[in-house]
């Protein structure tokens, strides 16, 4: 089934989508360059590709690791990433006070306290360990399962779990020590980032 396979088109369906992940994970300023190791990557070892995951599985586990070996490097450690993309306000339901958030329209004054909050949520995220990270990304923003994400980043699927739930929990703990979540005087769910933390 692997003979056919044809990078081009492997390409053109992948690229956007690996690329959107890698500014997620890895803030925009490096996700360009780690995409293009990823195709090389993939070009490269297409021809070997014997399907035991699906080619999306496949690719993503290539993206990840690639990312993973340029998160976890001194270099990357010592320079300035930038933020992450956007994140959807509704992720951080799971940490508690958040629960009252709803998809009704939003006006200008709502928009910008969604903003204000993806923003916080943002910089939380972009602060977790990187394999914590990881797993945040690929579950709240990719859509991953967990059995998903286990096939990528190819582990057990009881670690998969493991691994979430820790990453949620640190998530929700770094929220709480950073943030006082309110409503506002519209019921209107706001944050604001407590004093002195600035560990940015």
């Amino acid at each position: 089934m692997t003979d056919t396979i044809d990078f081009n088109k492997v390409y053109n369906e992948f690229y956007v989508k690996i690329l959107h992940y890698l500014i997620r994970l890895a803030g925009p300023q490096e996700a360009e360059d780690i995409a293009q190791i990823v195709f090389e990557k993939v070009n490269q070892g297409l021809a070997g590709f014997r399907g035991e995951a699906s080619l999306s599985t496949w690719i993503y586990r290539i993206a990840t690791n690639t990312a993973l070996d340029r998160l976890k490097s001194s270099s990357f450690k010592h320079s300035s990433a930038g933020p992450l993309a956007p994140l959807p306000v509704e992720m951080a339901e799971f940490e508690g006070p958040v629960n009252g958030t709803t998809d009704e329209p939003t006006s200008p004054d709502r928009q910008i306290i969604r903003d204000e909050m993806n923003e916080c949520i943002r910089e939380f995220v972009d602060r977790l360990p990187p394999d914590y990270r990881t797993v945040i990304v690929l579950n709240e923003l990719e859509g991953f399962s967990n059995k998903e994400i286990a096939a990528i980043l190819q582990i057990s699927l009881d670690a998969a779990k493991i691994r979430l739930h820790r990453a949620r929990s640190r998530l929700k703990k770094d929220l709480k020590s950073g943030c006082d979540f309110y409503h506002d005087h519209r019921s209107e769910l706001a944050c604001d980032r407590k004093q002195g933390d600035d560990n940015n």
